[in-house]
């Protein structure tokens, strides 16, 4: 069997949050979300070897929390942690280091600990069947339009694409740019059929992956000059963030391949996730009959079929 190890993207404060840790450590139904993605890899038989990317600070307790695992018997496969990066991007090049000579690397968010196995079994077979890239993606459901600041609205030439928008004025500080008490102008519309929600884990060859970062870290240092952080920050040459490794991925000329998410692998991100999470967790840890994937690939309409046919954006 060719080998695969799981980098755990779990050095996240956990602003959003509103915790006093961060939040890989913040328990659902008494459980670390830290603890609950790492019985998720073990129980999907996917991976020879994880990578856990914690705080610094934290690093002693992520490991006292492996050991619980290990020792117990639940864990067959090897787990690593070490300290993170200063953003997610660096802590995966960190990870990168230390994942062996595999032939694939998933990486997760341990944010999204109630993943369940099935999802990381369909990417895994994906990049197995010859996809360099694979991401986990669930249909929109929202209508989305894109936003511009009032004040920007009525200036020639003034707004911005579609691409350019996450929360126009929100500081993220929260999940609507009304919070922060800016009033936005919406501009045009978006088709949603053709746009997913993308989630992890996302899985790579091992070479392409490195090759990724080692372009980003690349570009971002000879735009930006910087030597101390890896990355030289989250953002790129082209000036686009690199919010997830399918995306540097992409940048290389790569199809990012998409198959099934599941609902139940959402993130947990802000105080509304955890209440979710938390009843969810219960559920499962009470009725272990009912299982994790209640939500699976045919959720709702527009699903995503589980195949390798369908790409996340053309080859360059």
């Amino acid at each position: 069997m060719l080998s695969t190890c799981v980098i755990l993207a779990a050095a996240g404060s956990g602003t959003r949050l509103g915790g006093d840790e961060p939040k890989a450590f913040v328990c659902v139904n008494g459980r670390s979300l830290l603890t609950r993605s790492l019985e998720a890899i073990n129980s999907s038989g996917v991976a020879s070897a994880v990578v856990v990317v914690a705080p610094e600070e934290f690093l002693v307790r992520a490991r006292e929390e492996i050991s619980a695992i290990t020792e117990n018997g639940e864990s067959g496969i090897s787990i690593t942690a070490v300290a993170g990066g200063s953003d997610r991007t660096s802590s995966v090049q960190i990870a990168l280091k230390y994942v062996g000579d595999v032939e694939f690397v998933l990486v997760h968010d341990a944010a999204r600990c109630l993943t369940p196995p099935e999802v990381f079994r369909r990417v895994l077979t994906a990049v197995r069947s010859g996809a360099e890239a694979v991401v986990p993606v669930l249909p929109m459901t929202d209508t989305v339009r894109p936003a511009v600041p009032k004040e920007s609205a009525h200036t020639p030439g003034g707004g911005r694409g579609v691409d350019e928008i996450e929360t126009a004025g929100g500081g993220g500080a929260g999940p609507s740019a009304a919070a922060a008490g800016e009033t936005e102008i919406l501009r045009g519309a978006c088709d949603r059929t053709q746009l997913r929600r993308v989630q992890t884990p996302q899985g790579f060859r091992a070479d392409t992956l490195r090759r990724a970062h080692e372009q980003h870290r690349s570009k971002t240092t000879a735009a930006t000059g910087a030597s101390g952080d890896p990355t030289g920050g989250p953002a790129s040459s082209d000036g686009a963030a690199a919010t997830d490794d399918a995306g540097l991925v992409e940048r290389l000329g790569c199809d990012v391949v998409a198959v099934a998410g599941d609902e139940e692998a959402f993130k947990i991100t802000y105080p509304l996730d955890l209440l979710l999470g938390e009843q969810l967790a219960r559920l499962r840890d009470e009725s272990p009959d009912v299982g994790p994937g209640g939500t699976g690939p045919g959720v709702g309409p527009g699903a995503v079929a589980p195949d390798v046919r369908h790409t996340v954006g053309p080859r360059r």
